[in-house]
């Protein structure tokens, strides 16, 4: 008997058949995927309640978090303390630790792949990682210690979660342990965001005075302006405007579009900050005060962790009474991951604040080469004791599954070569970075148990760090400033362009003791302020140099905001802090204002006049006016400065502006000079009316004036580092990408990505009514229960107390 054959289906359900096969195993590998990705993020999250065994503790150390996840942690001494915040820090940040130890190192291409190869190059060529062992071993042995206990804590952290961070499994690479040398690491990423690391300022003034003559260059790029606000009161000064440029430029006839300028860039945010502070006079408890928002580029998770620290050393108990000890330190701020110490905040009896000082801190070298040899690639350089070879460093850089390359790094005795002059010689950063004295914890220690502000002050100069304004008020209401970090003694470099050191009259003649860096004590005002710019004039200014100072106007604002009133509470000082007020914009308000009212033909300016009168003269997400004032400013700086840099032989980027060269753009565009135009135009009206044309080019793209409003461009923007690389992490990780008040010139700095990264008010031993709060939080887990908390209130500018609130969850380590 024959068995029928099965019926074979038709091509159409076979293809249909195929396809409902392949939608389930797609479906069913999506759902294992979600499911693995749930698992990860669920693992890696931060151990919150219990016991855990943390080896090289002394004594148990109790960790108590508020709701929002801020830790307050007791130990008996200060190396278990360090162990135990390094514990926390690899539990909830050792991703953002691991970026920045290698942002310091140049391998950051070894975890994030070959996008991070050319800004491994340019880092990799400062050795940082080589300095970092020499410069651990000149640590006292108490810093050390510390810096041991906390890498320690760091693994135990990480290898006590469930599974490694997710980044990790994103990156499909393996985290590798922390290490003493890594916190110096750390440090030295630092160097990299707030410092140049190349020398491009002191070129760009080098370049303009070469096409311009030396007088149109200090105008273009003033080192002074009637804008600066120095706390020390000494006078601001106006450069002198020259008469006409050095050369006859041909200005006849209207340019062709084609030979119009390219726009050079406006400034860049200045990395750096505001802070300030009031005597105890001018204070309701005679404690001072002081404030402190630090601006930085914004991520996820933010760059500080909060934390209460106490140490709480034994005490011999009396009959009937337990041992509950005494704190010996009390220590609530900011700490930063991947360093075992406080870096703002309070002890109860000091508390201090930084910005970026902007000083001199590095110089650029144009070598000489001994006659016969080539000047772009000779084999010896010239030095005071004659000429010495160039070394050599062979190096590689690798990239995460793409494999390595080599790197050679040619060095001389004042540091690697970085670049090259206009006429191919090569040149030489010499950077403070680079010196042993770059990284000292000592003076942090002492820092944290400082008792008044001379004792801050005295820490202040025995601290490497990058060069910052350090202010520091303490509870019996004196205030101070300082630098904080070495300051180099730079001997002929007055003018800030580069040099021959070949012959000894420029040179560094090593660092300024202790005496010799300035210092402002108990001002008569009773008030002090830094927002990066100088701070100081005369002899102390010559000291500091000038390392790309700010304008001036956020300082001005913090100035006569400070003396507005003559009693302050912490919410005064907040309502300082979140200034959205733009009275530094008038000037420009009212060149807009002209400029439309000059041209009554053109009717798309006509309707903006409206707008432009009735500004507000407030940063917020609603106006109008105050976006039109702000893109009428941005394109004249960009078109302007963009005129006179333009012959300039900067590479193929345009360069970057000077923060202070608005001020002389600023004036030109006012006093309209004949002698000054800039080529190729050949009135002023025509320069003004390319400055419409992109302001108004501008408004058509917005769609219209109604939707040409502030908040369209300026808002939240915070995103986790891989968020552009990884679809869908975003819409996990980053908060909504709000509107948000603030500029880069008004005391408020808000702009998309970059801003406060915290705001503290303290009045020292008055802590339970200081404010601190910044974005995004503490965790970096986004299945952490307090993932996110306080960046509402942060982007509101809305008051939190600085102590940690009740607590929600208790976790206790045991030796």
């Amino acid at each position: 008997m024959t068995l029928p054959s099965p019926a074979r289906p038709a091509p159409r359900r076979r293809a249909l058949l195929i396809l409902g096969i392949a939608g389930g195993l797609a479906a069913l590998a999506l759902i294992l995927a979600g499911g693995y990705a749930a698992w990860v993020l669920r693992s890696s999250r931060p151990v919150l309640a219990g016991s855990l065994t943390l080896p090289g503790l002394s004594a148990p150390v109790t960790i108590t978090r508020d709701a929002d996840g801020v830790p307050t942690l007791v130990a008996r001494t200060r190396p278990d303390l360090a162990r135990a915040l390094g514990f926390l820090h690899g539990q909830e940040r050792f991703f953002q630790m691991d970026l920045l130890r290698r942002v310091g190192a140049g391998t950051l291409s070894e975890l994030v792949g070959p996008a991070a190869l050319e800004l491994d190059r340019a880092h990799r060529l400062h050795q940082f990682r080589a300095r970092a062992a020499a410069v651990l071993a000149r640590q006292d042995d108490a810093d050390r210690a510390l810096l041991a206990a906390y890498a320690d804590g760091v693994n135990a952290g990480r290898a006590a979660l469930g599974h490694d961070p997710f980044e990790y499994t994103l990156l499909r690479v393996r985290p590798v342990p922390w290490t003493a040398r890594d916190s110096l690491l750390v440090v030295y990423a630092m160097y990299f965001d707030l410092q140049s690391a190349d020398g491009a300022g002191q070129r760009l003034r080098a370049a303009l005075r070469r096409r311009w003559g030396p007088a149109m260059a200090a105008f273009l790029d003033p080192d002074r302006t009637p804008l600066d606000a120095p706390a020390d009161g000494s006078p601001a000064s106006a450069p002198a405007m020259p008469d006409s440029l050095p050369d006859a430029e041909a200005h006849a006839g209207a340019p062709a579009a084609g030979a119009l300028p390219t726009p050079t860039p406006a400034p860049t945010p200045e990395r750096g900050s505001n802070n300030f502070a009031v005597a105890g006079r001018l204070t309701g408890t005679g404690a001072a005060m002081v404030a402190d928002d630090m601006h930085l580029g914004l991520s996820v998770p933010n760059i500080w962790y909060r934390a209460r620290q106490i140490v709480r050393a034994p005490i011999v108990p009396t009959p009937g009474q337990a041992d509950r000890g005494v704190p010996a330190l009390d220590l609530s701020g900011v700490t930063l991951p991947g360093e075992p110490y406080q870096i703002v905040g309070s002890n109860g009896r000091i508390a201090w604040a930084f910005t970026d000082g902007y000083i001199e801190s590095g110089d650029l070298i144009t070598l000489d080469v001994p006659p016969g040899e080539p000047a772009r690639d000779p084999a010896h350089y010239l030095t005071p004791d004659g000429p010495r070879a160039f070394g050599m460093v062979h190096d590689t850089l690798c990239a995460a599954h793409a494999g390595c390359r080599p790197l050679d790094i040619r060095t001389t005795i004042w540091g690697p070569v970085t670049g090259r002059a206009p006429d191919g010689a090569p040149q030489v950063w010499r950077w403070s970075a680079e010196d042993d004295n770059a990284v000292a914890y000592r003076g942090m220690r002492a820092l944290e148990s400082a008792v008044g502000v001379d004792a801050a002050l005295d820490a202040a100069h025995r601290t490497g760090l990058p060069q910052e304004n350090m202010l520091v008020g303490d509870r019996d209401g004196h205030i101070g400033w300082t630098i904080i970090g070495p300051v180099p003694r730079r001997v002929g470099l007055d003018d800030q362009v580069p040099h021959s050191w070949a012959d000894g009259s420029h040179r560094w003649d090593g660092y300024l003791s202790a005496a010799e860096i300035p210092v402002l004590r108990d001002p008569p005002g009773g008030r002090l302020w830094t927002a990066n710019g100088r701070v100081v004039g005369g002899a102390a200014l010559a000291v500091l140099g000038d390392g790309g100072y700010a304008d001036g106007l956020r300082a001005g604002r913090i100035r006569d905001d400070l003396y507005a009133r003559d009693h302050f509470t912490e919410s005064d000082l907040l309502s300082i802090q979140t200034d959205d007020h733009a009275v530094v914009l008038r000037p420009w308000q009212a060149l807009l204002a002209r400029a439309i009212a000059a041209r009554p033909a053109r009717a798309d300016l006509a309707a903006m006049a409206p707008y432009v009168a009735r500004w507000g003269e407030r940063a917020r997400p609603d106006s109008v006016g105050y976006h039109l004032v702000h893109a009428f400013r941005a394109h004249a700086l960009s078109i302007v400065f963009g005129a006179y840099a333009r012959p300039l032989p900067a590479g193929a980027a345009p360069p970057r502006m000077p923060a202070r060269a608005a001020w002389a753009v600023g004036r030109l565009l006012t006093d309209r000079p004949a002698g000054l135009l800039p080529p190729p135009w050949r009135t002023w009206d025509s320069v003004t009316d390319a400055i419409l044309d992109a302001l108004a080019a501008d408004v058509a793209r917005a769609g219209g004036l109604r939707h040409f409003q502030w908040g369209t461009v300026n808002h939240v923007g915070i995103h986790h580092p891989l968020a552009r690389a990884v679809p869908l992490l975003g819409r996990l990780t980053d908060p909504p990408d709000l509107p948000e008040a603030g500029d880069t010139m008004l005391p408020r700095v808000a702009v998309p990505g970059f801003g406060a990264s915290e705001r503290l008010v303290v009045s020292p031993g008055h802590e339970d009514t200081a404010l601190l709060d910044m974005p995004m939080g503490q965790a970096a887990n986004p299945l952490a229960p307090y993932y996110g908390a306080g960046q509402a209130a942060w982007v509101a500018g809305a008051p939190r107390p600085l102590l940690p609130g009740p607590a929600r969850w208790t976790l206790t380590l045991a030796p």
